[in-house]
This record gives structure tokens, C-alpha cells and sequence, in this order.
């Protein structure tokens, strides 16, 4: 079983507007509602993909309740840590007039530290019937940067490899016990605090990262351009997938489940990032933070290219 930690979920609204303007009221169309944040959004996206999986995340208020039963709904069970603050809201807006996308992101709610030691208590007992652990997504606010050093401190108690997706002082401040890094460019620039803006710059930061015993693997996430991944053993370049954009919210997230997914079915790191590319261009097709579909992105994989290796 796959176990995300969602430590800032959020219940992520997208609506869209024939303009988006300063000061004039705009007019809105019907909203979507659905359960977000990176674990979550990684574990919709795996129990998609067929893989047996469990979320753990602190909620709170009438938005941890809608979000709750949309974790539900999607047939994810879940093991939920009751916050005493609500759970913070996303909003989305595709501007129809310029097909642009507006993203507004709000900082979550306040955990304590009992709230904090709940949901490590939880994801400790939830990792004990994991094959990986996946933790993915932002820090909320009182929650200490080396949080997840804690929960790579659990996991490798555990003997339960981590996957993590963070950035800012989250990142900042893991120091060891991490199967694979996900971060993006800009992530891996904040992380180092360097330009990084040639893909051999990308490489050997991601490559230090290994060296220094943070993390086995790094894959760096390109965006359009792909991906690449960094082992001990060497470098590999993955092309993207050319596709119609509905939406540009979760296709990180899923292109983090797709390789855990690859990795628990006993893949290669390599062909799992390969499907991880492919699910993440899926998931460009879908509207709001709604799930791919499998038949996507397994037609996306069978056509991907094999990826090319990097000689440094």
C-alpha cells in the first residue's frame, strides 16, 4: 500500500470567467470542488492508476468536512487528524478570453504541536502496512521547517522508503533518510539559492543532494520540458508529452504517483519516471485538481520515448 502525508491540505475551487480584471466584480461560472494538496492529490491520482493507497491529513471546520467526504467520494480511505482551525481553501480562474490561468493560494490554518504530533502518530501507524510513503505538499503555518525530517526519521525506523514533494524551508532542512526527492527548478534554485539556469547546473545540484546523504534518487520536474533524474549511477533526460492544457493544477502530484506507483509494481526508477511524465501530461487534460484517467495515461507511456542518458 502507498501512504501519503497532506500536512496543508486544502478544498481547491476552480471556476472560470470571460475576464479577469482589477476592481470590476468578476462573473464567475459553476465551481468545482475538490480535495487538494499534494498527498492527496497523489493519492486520487495512484488509486486511479490501480495502486492501493492511504491518506493521512489534519482538517478542520466545515472545509475539512467538504473536503473529507471529497476524499471519500474519490474512494481513497483516509485516516484524518481533527485540527481545531478551519482548513484553508485554493481558488482557480480560467480567464476564457486569453486562456490563462489565475492561482490563489491561501497559507492554511495554524497547527499546534499536539495537532502536529497526531498526525505523525497517525502516519507512523499507517507506514507500519506501507510498501512507500509519500509526503508531499507545504508546511502550514507552526509547523517547524525539519518536520519532515521527522517523518523521514519515522520511515526509516520503519525500514518504508519516503518519496517527498516539498519545497521552501521544508526542503531546506531534510538532512537524510529520503528514497526520492521530487522537486521542481524553482524549488531545487530556493533549496541552493543559485540561478541554476543550465540543465548541467539542475544536474549537479541534484546530484549533491545524493552525495550528501539527503536522498537515494532526485527527480527535477521541467514543466513543459520534461524531466530528469538523477541517480548515483548517472543522469537521464525525459521529453514531455505534447498535449491539449484543460488545467496546469496537480500534474506535479501526478507525475509523483504515477513513479511511486512504478516503483511499488517493481519497476526501475527509470521507466517509473517515464510513466510519471506520462500521468503528469494526463493530468494537464483534466479540469480543475480532477484526477487523469488511467487509459490517458497509460496511452501517453506506450508512446513516450525512452529516455536519454546524460554524459557529464
Amino acid at each position: 500500500m502507498i501512504v501519503t502525508l497532506t500536512m496543508n491540505p486544502a478544498l481547491d475551487i476552480t471556476t472560470s470567467a470571460d475576464h479577469v480584471r482589477p476592481t470590476d466584480k468578476i462573473r464567475c461560472r459553476a465551481a468545482r470542488y475538490d480535495a487538494g494538496g499534494g498527498g492527496i492529490n497523489v493519492a486520487r491520482v495512484a488509486s486511479v492508476l490501480g495502486a492501493s493507497v492511504s491518506a493521512v491529513f489534519p482538517v478542520g471546520g466545515p472545509t475539512g468536512d467538504l473536503l473529507t467526504e471529497l476524499v471519500g467520494d474519490a474512494d481513497v480511505p483516509y485516516r484524518r487528524v481533527a485540527i481545531s482551525l478551519p482548513t484553508r481553501e485554493s481558488f482557480t480562474v480560467d480567464e476564457e478570453s486569453s486562456g490563462q490561468q489565475y492561482r490563489f493560494v491561501l497559507p492554511g490554518p495554524h497547527l499546534t504541536p499536539a495537532e502536529q504530533a497526531k498526525c505523525l502518530d497517525e502516519l507512523q501507524y499507517a507506514a507500519r502496512s506501507a510498501e512507500i510513503v509519500v509526503a508531499s505538499g507545504s508546511l502550514p503555518p507552526g509547523v517547524p521547517s525539519d518536520f519532515y525530517q521527522r517523518v523521514a526519521d519515522i520511515c526509516r525506523e520503519l525500514g518504508v522508503p519516503l518519496v517527498l514533494d516539498t519545497s521552501g524551508g521544508g526542503l531546506a532542512h531534510i538532512t537524510s533518510g529520503v528514497f526520492l526527492l521530487k522537486p521542481s527548478v524553482r524549488e531545487l534554485r530556493e533549496c541552493f539559492g543559485r540561478e541554476l539556469a543550465t540543465e548541467s547546473e539542475q544536474l549537479a545540484a541534484a546530484h549533491e543532494l545524493i552525495d550528501s546523504g539527503i536522498s537515494q534518487a532526485v527527480v527535477v520536474s521541467l514543466g513543459s520540458k520534461g524531466a530528469l533524474l538523477a541517480t548515483p549511477h548517472g543522469s537521464q533526460r525525459f521529453s514531455a508529452a505534447s498535449v491539449k492544457v484543460v488545467s496546469g493544477v496537480g500534474a506535479g502530484d501526478a507525475m509523483v504517483a504515477a513513479i511511486t506507483v512504478g516503483v511499488t509494481r517493481g519497476w526501475s526508477l527509470s521507466k517509473s519516471v517515464r510513466f510519471g511524465v506520462a500521468t503528469g501530461a494526463a493530468m494537464l487534460m483534466t479540469p480543475g485538481t480532477a484526477p487523469c484517467r488511467r487509459e490517458d495515461a497509460e496511452r501517453i507511456f506506450d508512446l513516450a520515448p525512452e529516455p536519454e542518458d546524460i554524459v557529464s
